[in-house]
């Protein structure tokens, strides 16, 4: 659990890196419980899970070494990035002080549970494929539209040197899974919007 008196913004402090690094890459990672609360009235403003499904080497962001003079010398923390998630990853349980109904936050979180199939490559490619498709804010989207994001989602898997066929690859298992709906040679439709809770 994370918690702070302020909201959460794009990065979380966090521990160590690399074995956060090696906990995504055996599948071991925790889920985790982002609590912001206003420690003066005693009041969770926002409680959002994020499972640990979507979590991959692009939600980890390497701090520099602490220096030398540290009591820690050398040591190599890291941040979680909320920026990097796609929007589907935060899983609401009280939003702007309101409880949301439970079985309305276990449905949001069983509908990626497929992600759980896969291995840390897999569900790191998935999770930023459908970051870049919340990030266009269409309901209809061609496959252009996708590759816009080619360069960037290069940045992230360095060695893949094929980013175009896995793009299309995602995409079919987000449309296999029914999330969306592809025409054809036309347009992809978003089915499966973000929820709040």
């Amino acid at each position: 659990m994370k918690s702070k008196a302020h909201p959460f913004h794009d990065r979380v402090v966090d521990s160590a890196y690399q074995p956060m690094i090696e906990s995504i890459l055996t599948s071991t990672v925790p889920n985790f419980v982002f609590l912001h609360y206003q420690s003066e009235q005693w009041i969770v403003q926002d409680l959002f899970l994020v499972p640990r499904h979507f979590l991959s080497r692009s939600f980890v962001e390497k701090r520099p070494p602490l220096k030398p003079t540290a009591r820690r010398s050398r040591w190599v923390g890291c941040n979680l990035l909320l920026s990097a998630l796609p929007q589907d990853a935060r899983i609401h349980a009280v939003k702007d002080g309101i409880e949301l109904p439970s079985e309305g936050v276990r449905k949001v979180w069983r509908e990626f549970s497929f992600l759980t199939d896969g291995d840390p490559e897999s569900r790191g490619w998935m999770a930023d494929v459908l970051a870049c498709v919340r990030e266009l804010r269409r309901e209809a989207f061609s496959l252009d539209d996708v590759y816009a994001f080619e360069h960037h989602l290069a940045r992230l898997h360095p060695r893949n040197r094929n980013v175009r066929p896995k793009i299309r690859q995602q995409l079919q298992v987000l449309r296999d899974h029914g999330v969306l709906e592809f025409f054809g040679q036309g347009p992809y439709r978003v089915l499966l919007l973000p929820s709040l809770a």
